[in-house]
Formats: structure tokens, C-alpha cells, sequence
């Protein structure tokens, strides 16, 4: 977006700014991008390159958990474990759990 300073509106001066997208839009977004993400495991990118993998900058790559999905794109989400259930008891990552109330497992 710019704005154009001077006499008359004669643009002597222009001052432009980036500006971001609605926060609904944003939140859209990302909301879509979440519900599409997809389970992934680490690859050493070394071992790779011999087979033709691609390189990457970090030396390591991302393959998909099932060898039938795609890789990855660059903007896409990813994940390496599966969230924990929040409605069971798990001492071991401190979650109480629901124990006696009703859980939405979806919420």
C-alpha cells in the first residue's frame, strides 16, 4: 500500500508499506494447512544424496511416515509424533486427563 505526499497530490514523495492480510484470512490459512498436514520421519540428507535425493541446507530430509504419500512441499505443515489424547490420564507428559467429565476429543 503507498501514499503519495506533495503539493496538490503531485507523488513528490511516495511512501509505501507491506501490510498483512485479514487475521480471519490468515487464520484460514493456516487452519487449512493444519487439517492437511501430514506424519513425517527424519532421514540423514548424507545417505541420500547417493540415491538421488534431493539436498538440503540442514542436512537432513523429511520422508513421508507412509511410503505411499508424496514428500513434503517446502510450505506445507508437518508432524513427527501424533498429538497425545488429552481426554486419558498421561502422568508422564502431565495430562490429567477428563476422569469423570465428558470429552470432546475434536474441541
Amino acid at each position: 500500500e503507498c501514499k503519495c505526499h506533495g503539493m496538490s497530490g503531485s507523488c513528490t514523495v511516495k511512501t509505501c508499506w507491506m501490510r498483512l492480510p485479514p487475521f480471519r484470512l490468515v487464520g484460514d490459512n493456516l487452519k487449512d494447512r493444519f487439517d492437511g498436514a501430514s506424519r513425517v520421519m527424519v532421514s540423514n540428507a548424507g545417505s541420500l544424496r547417493a540415491t538421488g535425493g534431493r539436498k538440503s541446507r540442514y542436512n537432513f530430509q523429511l520422508k513421508p511416515y507412509n511410503p505411499d504419500h508424496k514428500p513434503p512441499g517446502v510450505k506445507d505443515l508437518v508432524y513427527l509424533e501424533p498429538s497425545p489424547l488429552f481426554c486419558e490420564r498421561n502422568p508422564r507428559l502431565g495430562i490429567q486427563g477428563t476422569h469423570g467429565r465428558q470429552c470432546n476429543a475434536t474441541s
